[in-house]
């Protein structure tokens, strides 16, 4: 290791140090203001809008992203931006959250006034207890700071990270009290792998797949067919019920192979897997894929109740994105 390598990896560690130590002190802000702000919230009739400037507007916005995707309505509006026509965007319901490390910034000091005209609930979050924001604000967090984590305290780095985790305490404090389920989750989560997780169920996957079976006495040489001819590397094995009574995978096959010289004696039955793993085909897909990881197997048997539906491949969840 050489001496710039010691020098990044003790300038990093200082850095996770003093940022945990900024977030155990946003410890003390979690208080009965705390819990009145969140009630105001859940209660607002309108929209969350969240402005703040610089920095701060970029954490302004992870929140507002946050709390959209967790049923709370918000919008983030730039203070600069704000103060040159897009408070127009503003409805009387709405509650403001505005977000600023001094809390003192020239935008900061003209935009607070006229909201608090317009007669909009304000919440200030700061690291400055003393600024006119915290006094100005209807309700106001005040974070305790010691110092930013860059060498200089000067970039806003521990500061930042204060906000965004109250911001994230706000969030999840109204999922709770929402009682937003992970179903809900997905209503705002459609695309990507995330989406997929939590809508995408087995049905819409195994559904596109040829239906391989077998009676239990089907010949070797028609489960090697039917297994070839449906390109899933294995068939079910029915009774004249529809029931699935067990599965043959083309594993079995060469294991059959290697432990008999004649096979025509042999029939479905002889060979088969009984009780194979199933799954309910209104079951989420990813669901399906934590079966086969647990079991090291590659396909499921897709079966309601125990009426036969068809199988669903590690194929067909890797080709949706599943990893």
């Amino acid at each position: 290791m050489n001496h710039n390598d010691k020098q990044i990896i003790d300038i990093s560690l200082n850095t996770l140090k003093v940022e945990s130590e900024a977030i155990a002190a946003a410890h003390a802000v979690i208080n009965e203001n705390f819990c009145q702000i969140v009630n105001l919230i859940m209660q607002c009739s309108g929209r969350i809008i969240i402005t703040g400037i610089g920095k701060s507007g970029i954490a302004a916005q992870k929140i507002v992203s946050t709390l959209n995707s967790t049923g709370t309505p918000s919008i983030f509006m730039h203070a600069a931006d704000a103060i040159h026509g897009d408070l127009g965007m503003m409805t009387a319901d709405d509650l403001v959250i505005i977000l600023s490390k001094s809390g003192n910034s020239p935008e900061i000091k003209t935009l607070l006034p006229f909201i608090n005209r317009k007669g909009n609930i304000t919440v200030g979050i700061n690291n400055n207890s003393e600024s006119i924001l915290a006094q100005l604000s209807q309700y106001n967090i005040s974070i305790p700071l010691k110092e930013e984590a860059d060498p200089n305290n000067l970039a806003p780095t521990a500061s930042l990270l204060t906000h965004i985790a109250i911001g994230d305490a706000i969030a999840t404090s109204l999922i709770t009290l929402r009682n937003f389920k992970a179903k809900d989750f997905a209503e705002y989560h459609p695309g990507g792998q995330l989406g997929k997780e939590l809508y995408l169920k087995v049905e819409h996957v195994y559904s596109k797949n040829e239906k391989p079976q077998v009676s239990p006495t089907a010949t070797v040489r028609e489960i090697i067919l039917e297994i070839s001819a449906k390109r899933l590397g294995a068939t079910a094995v029915v009774n004249d019920n529809d029931e699935i009574i067990g599965v043959i995978t083309d594993g079995d096959i060469r294991r059959m192979l290697s432990e008999n010289e004649e096979t025509k004696h042999l029939s479905a039955l002889d060979i088969m897997t009984p009780n194979p793993k199933s799954i309910e085909s209104d079951t989420l897909a990813y669901h399906a894929l934590s079966i086969m990881k647990k079991h090291n197997i590659t396909c499921l048997v897709v079966a309601d109740s125990t009426k036969y539906q068809g199988l669903i491949h590690l194929h067909d969840l890797l080709n949706e994105g599943f990893a």
